[in-house]
């Protein structure tokens, strides 16, 4: 999502200016292209050095300093950013915003800025709860901008209270949040995507089920990647990794579980992608205690779970229907028979005999299977890689479908 952004950092003077290091190498490591400006105060905390090093660009002091005579500095660094970050954002930068005070880089430059703007105050809890300080987020919230909520805990003065510098995952999360809100040109805006992921669990006694080694990670990292194409995603799954910020998460244990949540959703849904593995047979009886060892002979007898896909596939109507087919043998063949017996528009097929992909692994390989194209291979990659050439693929699929549709209703109407 950050790949090729530009953004400018504005670092203000507070404690947790150390933190805003974290922060500026974890928005590079996402591919943004950042640049860095301080206040004085803030190079009291950290070096100007340190911010250099980590954006490998210049960090911006004086707005008096003019290196390029072609370009006056602080407004072309406004024009130069998609996004803009305030962190932290103490109550005197605040209180400037609020009325417009350009009286360094920092200030000057976000008087100049017109991107949008995203906010991180800390500051001591006294200070943040202070009239001033209030009124102050209130007009810079009329601005437009976006501020964060500080998380409350342990300050710097050594009591807890509101006004703590938030974690990092929950910055980006929010950020994230954030340049969705804005991005107007995602190809799957408005778009309804129900993925499921995980590896069902059929009860056997209360402490005992029948599953696969299935963990999730295919799944959510295609949840992950529809939502930055600006999908609305529900996540259906049994694992408990962690769900980036904006999907909606449901969790579920039983192949049944599953069906039922898929089945509530599907109707108004445009795309299903079942990235689960789930159980195929499930024990018809569930003991309601645990089966003792000292049973001589347990008869454990088991009955077919319902096949997801294959209702799904006799009850769309527009939705693309995306399967995954987990093969140890025949891939092509069973991939291409379940592509055309469960109705499906793509099956992603991948051979889970061998260790480095697949199953409970960070990486994988898989062949895409459609009905008019011939099969596509994806090398083996991590998952995350994996995820957004499938959500390429699945994009390409809905927007051949739409123009097919159009030109159907051109026709009809003409």
């Amino acid at each position: 999502m950050l790949k090729d952004k530009k953004i400018i950092v504005f670092v203000a003077g507070g404690i947790a200016v150390y933190k805003t290091v974290a922060l500026v190498r974890e928005l590079i490591k996402q591919g943004a292209q950042v640049k860095v400006a301080m206040t004085e105060n803030a190079t009291k905390f950290v070096a100007p050095l340190t911010f250099q090093v980590l954006s490998q660009n210049k960090v911006f002091l004086d707005t008096f300093e003019e290196e390029d005579s072609e370009h006056v500095s602080h407004i072309h660094l406004a024009d130069w950013a998609d996004y803009a970050i305030i962190s932290p954002a103490t109550a005197n930068v605040l209180a400037k915003i609020a009325n417009g005070i350009a009286d360094d880089f920092v200030t000057t430059t976000l008087l100049a800025i017109h991107c949008p703007v995203f906010i991180i105050p800390a500051m001591n809890s006294n200070m943040y709860m202070n009239p001033a300080s209030k009124n102050n987020r209130m007009k810079i919230s009329q601005f437009g901008y976006t501020l964060m909520e500080p998380d409350i805990g342990f300050l710097a003065e050594g009591y807890e209270g509101k006004g703590r510098y938030p974690e990092l995952f929950r910055i980006m999360g929010e950020f994230e949040q954030f340049i969705l809100k804005h991005e107007i040109n995602l190809p799957l805006k408005g778009k309804k995507v129900i993925v499921t992921a995980g590896g069902t669990k059929e009860r056997i006694d209360p402490v005992r089920y029948i599953s696969n080694d299935s963990s999730g990670k295919m799944g959510h990292a295609l949840a992950k990647v529809l939502r930055d194409k600006g999908a609305e995603v529900l996540l259906i799954t049994t694992s408990s990794l962690n769900v980036a910020a904006g999907i909606k998460k449901v969790t579920v244990s039983s192949a049944h579980e599953m069906f039922k949540e898929v089945d509530k959703y599907f109707a108004t849904a445009d795309s299903l992608i079942m990235a689960a593995a789930v159980s195929d047979y499930s024990p018809k009886y569930e003991q309601n205690k645990k089966i003792k060892k000292d049973n001589q002979l347990v008869q454990l007898e088991l009955v077919k779970t319902v096949d997801i896909l294959k209702t799904m596939g006799s009850k769309k109507k527009k939705q693309l229907l995306v399967g995954f087919a987990a093969e140890t043998n025949d891939l092509k063949e069973n991939a291409q028979k379940k592509l055309i017996e469960k109705n499906c528009d793509l099956i992603i097929a991948n051979d889970v005999s061998q260790k480095d992909r697949g199953f409970n692994v960070d990486t994988n390989e898989v062949t895409l299977f459609t009905l008019k194209r011939e099969p596509l291979q994806l090398s083996l990659n991590k998952k995350e890689v994996i995820a957004e050439k499938i959500v390429d693929k699945i994009i390409s699929m809905i927007q051949e479908k739409e123009d097919e549709e159009s030109d159907t209703n051109r026709k009809n109407n003409s």
